[in-house]
């Protein structure tokens, strides 16, 4: 039995200004973002963690350098566990895309889960590439608490799978910005121990 920690980046600028960001924008924290990653950290301090895994992207790895600093570990980093791919929607306003939302939300929720924004991925292509590294990172590593510093989207479409929501019911998973899942990984099945975690972050 192993102990993830899936947890949300903290805050970029994109996030606080409401634009779309994606696999394909390459955004920094801000300063509350740097303010909820200390907080991660401090959270975490105690928990006998001894990996410590990230997307390639900045938001990510930076979310994760506090802990990584404070248990003096070296991170893992993972393209395959980038953001979603969203495409021609990407740096732009969610006011400016809104139908474009609408749309995707209403075809994925029905169960359409095929459709895709204008040259990006949809939400099958992208569980398939971060599931199956997360599974193989976690089949052939011998680390007991392994931390997943991850991104909103992909967090939602993973989750939704590995609790028997299905994909069409993601929208169903809460999270924030610096948010903290604590999971178990079982006999090749996830378990919940706590969602959403956001009390280190008042």
């Amino acid at each position: 039995m192993k102990q993830l920690y899936i947890i949300r980046h903290g805050e970029t600028e994109f996030n606080k200004s409401h634009l779309m960001q994606g696999r394909g924008i390459n955004a920094s924290l801000n300063d509350k973002g740097m303010q909820q990653a200390l907080a991660i950290s401090i959270y975490l301090k105690d928990k006998p963690v001894s990996k410590i895994v990230t997307s390639s992207l900045n938001r990510a790895k930076e979310s994760a350098e506090p802990l990584c600093k404070t248990l003096d570990l070296r991170p893992e980093e993972f393209s395959a566990l980038d953001e979603m791919d969203f495409g021609d929607l990407e740096g732009k306003s969610f006011e400016e895309v809104k139908s474009d939302l609408v749309h995707l939300h209403e075809s994925w929720s029905s169960g359409n889960l095929e459709v895709a924004p204008e040259k990006g991925e949809n939400p099958t292509e992208v569980f398939k590439r971060a599931n199956s590294k997360i599974v193989e990172i976690l089949e052939f590593s011998n680390d007991e608490q392994i931390v997943f510093m991850l991104h909103g989207r992909l967090i939602r479409i993973l989750l939704s799978e590995w609790l028997g929501l299905g994909l069409k019911n993601m929208h169903q998973i809460e999270h924030q910005n610096g948010a903290i899942n604590h999971l178990v990984w079982n006999n090749g099945a996830f378990e919940v121990v706590e969602l959403n975690i956001i009390e280190h972050l008042n």
